[in-house]
Parts: C-alpha cells; structure tokens; sequence
C-alpha cells in the first residue's frame, strides 16, 4: 500500500516538474519572440542643405525602434510646388542628392525604408523650399573699363592676360654674358595688371637657371633675373635667346583661368 502512494506521489511530483518545465519554456519563447520587432518610424526623416540647382542636400534616416540591426535604403521623390503628385527620381538613391535643371520649380522629398530580419517600413520626409535656379557667376570685370590700373585678383573668366612687353638687359646676349636680367609686362586690354605671376625659362634649358616666379607691380612689369649654364651657348651659330614666358592669376591652374604663355626671343652675339 505504501509502495503505491510512492508512485503515486512521484508521479505527481514529475508530472509538476514537467508543467513547470513547460510554462518556463513558453515564458522563454514569449520573451525571445517580444524582442523580434519590424522596424517602426518614430520621427520622419529630414533634408538639410540649400534646395538650389546644383547644391548638394543630405538626407537624414529619421528615428526608428525595432530590432538591430536595421539598415535604411533612401529613394528621392520630385514632387509639384506644394509637396504632392511625387514620382521617384530615377537613380537618386543615394543618401545624398544634387538638384538639377529639371527640379527647378518643384520641390523634393526623401522616402526611407528601413529593413531589419522581422520586416521593412518607410517614412517620407517634409518637402524641401521650391527648388530655385542656380545663382550665376559674378560677371568679369572687364579690363576695358574702370581705373588705368588692374589688380589681378579683381579680373576673371573670359578675360585674359597678356604679356605685351619684353625687354633684356644686356639688349644683346653675348658669350661672355653671366647674367641676363628679363622685364615683361603683364596687361589686359591694354592696361597694367599687378600682382600677376610671371614664369620664365630659356628654350632649350639649360642655358640659363630658371629663375622663381615674380609678381607685377604697379606698372605691370616684372622682372627676373637668370644666370648662365654650361648649355650656353646653344649652337655654334647662335643668334637668339628663346625664352617661354607664362603669366597667371595666384591660386588658379597654371594652365587655365585666366593665364596666359608665349615665347619670346632676344638678340644673341657670340662675337661679343
């Protein structure tokens, strides 16, 4: 009899111990299942930046909650003045966007999807100011008006400079010239430009040292001074000095802006 009520009770006692079993197990499985979460906007993204042809705007992921890791996908959307009849913008999923031609007069939106492993959802962005033209350059100062004197930082596309002058010293390059001092003039149409920067070299090299860059004065000149290599003379029969000559604008490409070269010569003797 006492052998029975044993089983009896132990059966019980692992019949409890199973249901505990269970009920921990469903608590775990609720609790993995509750941190499982598909992405939930909790703020809108944003665009900041200037809504201008060709100015560069960024766009913001909003808030989000959900399970990490979350990774967002952004597509630009063209919308009508007042921020509806959107499309997207074919290619623009990037997280930044440049306005174009075709967006003058419209505004912009920026639709987010946020993607994780338990499922994906979007917020659309408030719309952008109506996107505006882009601002024109300053026009140039033309060289042809305003003072007799032009500072070189004041002179821009499409004008250009010019080296209109040149002079030697001595007038006539001899064998036994050391030293050859260069003056040229930098102007544009036809007024005296300060401040440019004029390059000069003997062509071919090696005849003279190529001396630093110097700036123009007030009087548009500059002047350089080169000292004599064994690769002078150049020939046997020598009768000109070549020099390239280049003058520019400081802080622009050596080869664009408003730059400018040419080759000039002067009078060799070897008698001399």
């Amino acid at each position: 009899m006492n052998r029975k009520r044993n089983r009896s009770v132990l059966a019980v006692a692992a019949g409890s111990v199973l249901l505990l079993l269970a009920v921990i197990g469903g608590f775990a499985t609720s609790s993995s299942a509750a941190q499982q979460v598909a992405p939930s906007n909790q703020a809108p993204p944003t665009i900041s930046g200037t809504p201008t042809e060709g100015e560069t705007l960024t766009a913001s992921t909003g808030t989000w909650t959900g399970t990490e890791p979350i990774t967002y996908a952004y597509s630009w959307r063209r919308c009508d003045a007042n921020g509806g009849s959107c499309s997207a913008i074919s290619g623009a999923t990037e997280k930044t966007y440049t306005p174009k031609g075709v967006d003058r007069d419209n505004t912009l939106r920026v639709r987010v999807t946020a993607t994780n492993k338990d499922g994906s959802s979007n917020a659309t962005s408030v719309p952008t100011a109506v996107v505006k033209k882009a601002a024109t350059a300053p026009p140039a100062s033309g060289c042809s008006g305003g003072s007799s004197l032009l500072q070189v930082g004041s002179i821009a596309q499409p004008e250009r400079l010019t080296v209109d002058q040149g002079t030697s010293n001595p007038a006539v390059v001899g064998r036994s010239t050391t030293t050859v001092t260069l003056r040229f003039r930098v102007s544009c149409s036809g007024k005296p430009v300060q401040g440019a920067l004029v390059y000069a070299t003997a062509i071919p090299f090696n005849q003279f040292t190529i001396p630093a860059e110097q700036p123009t004065g007030a009087d548009g000149f500059a002047q350089l001074t080169m000292s004599r290599m064994s690769g002078f003379p150049a020939a046997r029969r020598q009768q000109l000095l070549v020099v390239f000559v280049r003058a520019r604008k400081p802080g622009e490409n050596a080869l664009g802006g408003i730059s400018t070269r040419r080759l000039v010569s002067f009078p060799v003797n070897l008698a001399r």
